[in-house]
């Protein structure tokens, strides 16, 4: 029982400091311009003309701001977020509990909301549209539809894997906005941020090798930040610098490059076990101890945007940068375990 209560205690903090140091208006919210400017413009419009905002879809890799967005667009147009994620809906009654509860204008957000259940995603296809969902009450001949009437509402939508939505679900949506990587400066600038909310003093040379090291993601570079404040608050009077943050981040084998213990390991297994590939990616979690869809969605991306990995139709290949960076050479490729 008290280690549920310290695992709950835990979690909390983690919530806490997430919210610490989430950006509450479009004003706060670092990157992302184009998509800031689209929904700024929208909702101006829906304001001015006293409608509710359209439905929005948010895709991308974790951690670039769907949900940071989805707050924010409540606070821009004065309405109540509910937030719920996809696997949690798992029958229509889900669903309609949570559209009725519902004010005029209200947000609602479904988070992973690929992951919803089909028979539930079906039920949303008239709410979004008509404002209204048909419940079943009873069954065999005593079986009656009751059509229950909505509050007009906006859904918002975050996936990670916009593929798997439906094409019906997908094209509700009004403003579809694909979150992208952010650029080193613009992670800089949100280090910069957080260490200022944190009440941690930081160098610009200290929040660039952050940055540097944080995959094109703002959740990434909070977290970053949050173990070399521990390593500056007990090794470098809470001062970062450039040094702290090198020294911090290496202790955690994170390289200038910002692979990671596992990038390093997934690579290893390429290249050493696999001559280079191609291998399969159920091969390649069975090597390192990880799921597949955990490889797929938190670590593939980032390799292959930095040049490393490369997908093929027979499998995945280690591409010279891969070689280089474990200091091996492609001639030098053991053949595959199953040639």
């Amino acid at each position: 029982m008290s280690s549920n209560r310290t695992s709950d205690t835990l979690n909390q903090r983690n919530a806490n400091f997430d919210n610490r140091l989430r950006p509450g208006q479009f004003s706060e919210f670092i990157g992302q311009q184009k998509i800031r400017d689209r929904l700024e413009l929208a909702v101006k419009a829906a304001k001015d003309r006293h409608e509710t905002l359209d439905h929005v879809l948010f895709s991308g890799p974790p951690g670039l701001g769907k949900t940071t967005l989805s707050y924010i667009l409540g606070d821009a147009m004065g309405v109540h977020v509910k937030t719920t994620s996809g696997p949690v809906l798992t029958k229509p009654g889900d669903l309609a509990g949570l559209l009725t509860s519902l004010e005029a204008g209200d947000i609602v957000f479904i988070d992973e909301i690929h992951r919803m259940a089909k028979t539930v995603e079906e039920y949303l296809y008239s709410a979004m549209e008509d404002f209204a969902i048909d419940i079943m009450i009873d069954q065999g001949p005593n079986a009656r539809s009751v059509r229950l009437e909505l509050p007009r509402f906006t859904l918002v939508g975050a996936t990670t894997r916009i593929g798997l939505i439906a094409a019906p679900l997908r094209a509700r949506f009004g403003l579809v906005n694909r979150l992208s990587y952010y650029e080193p400066d613009e992670l800089a600038a949100i280090v910069t941020r957080s260490a200022s909310k944190l009440g941690v003093d930081i160098e610009p040379d200290g929040a660039h090798e952050i940055a540097a090291r944080a995959r094109g993601t703002p959740r990434i570079a909070n977290n970053l930040l949050r173990r070399v404040r521990d390593y500056a608050q007990v090794k470098a009077d809470n001062l970062i610098t450039k040094q702290v943050a090198v020294d911090s981040l290496s202790l955690l084998e994170i390289d200038p490059n910002g692979l990671d213990e596992m990038d390093v390991k997934i690579l290893e297994t390429i290249c050493a076990k696999f001559g280079g590939g191609p291998v399969g990616l159920s091969t390649i979690a069975v090597s390192v101890g990880e799921e597949p869809d955990t490889i797929e969605e938190a670590y593939e991306p980032f390799l292959i945007m930095e040049g490393y990995l490369e997908r093929t139709p027979k499998g995945r290949m280690a591409t010279a940068l891969a070689w280089k960076r474990l200091g091996l050479a492609p001639s030098a490729r053991q053949p595959s375990l199953f040639a």
